[in-house]
């Protein structure tokens, strides 16, 4: 049975979360605050973390970096924040993807699944040593290290699995919404603009410069391309 963690303060929301959680099988752990959340993600072995923003004792943003240090599961973020830049600070730390409340719970369950689904196919992909080199820009997909101008440069879990796609698919086009179905495993259910951060935090690692990029090209009306 696939095991969740619920950190959130809200008890109305965590008490949603997790019967809705549960009807569909999953086996559910809730924690009240910031502290409990990281002690539990830290000594059990979960499947997916479902995590709020706004916490007491340690905020949601310490709780997903210190968390991504350490274990490699979907994390997603629960908030009612509207600010990009909460959105922005957030995926950057490490967390996969987000929901803003008030949500349906229809809606909460499908991106677990989808993330936790998405995230299994790729644990489980058996992918040999090789390495894609494009430009200055390298993979090692057996390793899951990337190079850029011969340096290694530091990747979250969704910002490797969106560059891979796009340079195993140079000079391709694609729109957020085919990007975000094929990296995040979600069809017209999450919110594209996810896609958008996780762009941009790429160029800003791997482009020399990220307002003119070389590799990660915009195509205008269209959808992004790995430019070859």
């Amino acid at each position: 049975m696939d095991r969740i963690l619920i950190i959130e303060d809200d008890k109305a929301i965590a008490a949603i979360e997790k019967d809705y959680l549960e009807i569909e099988g999953f086996s559910v752990t809730v924690a009240e605050d910031g502290r409990k959340g990281l002690e539990l993600g830290l000594s059990q072995n979960f499947d997916l973390i479902l995590l709020d923003l706004m916490l007491p004792a340690i905020d949601g943003f310490t709780v997903c970096r210190r968390l991504r240090e350490k274990i490699n599961i979907p994390i997603l973020m629960v908030t009612a924040r509207q600010e990009d830049i909460d959105k922005i600070r957030g995926l950057g730390l490490g967390a996969d993807d987000y929901i803003e409340k008030p949500f349906s719970p229809a809606v909460l369950v499908a991106r677990v699944k989808a993330n936790m689904a998405q995230y299994r196919r790729l644990s489980e992909k058996k992918t040999p040593p090789s390495e894609i080199k494009i430009g200055s820009i390298r993979i090692n997909t057996g390793t899951r290290r990337v190079y850029a101008d011969g340096r290694e440069v530091e990747l979250k879990n969704k910002e490797y699995e969106l560059l891979l796609f796009l340079m195993e698919n140079v000079d391709l086009v694609f729109d957020r919404e085919t990007l975000y179905e094929k990296v995040w495993g979600l069809d017209a259910v999450g919110d594209n603009a996810t896609v958008a951060v996780h762009i941009n935090r790429l160029r800003e690692k791997l482009e020399e410069n990220p307002s003119e990029p070389r590799y990660i090209e915009t195509v205008w009306g269209a959808g992004y391309r790995f430019r070859g």
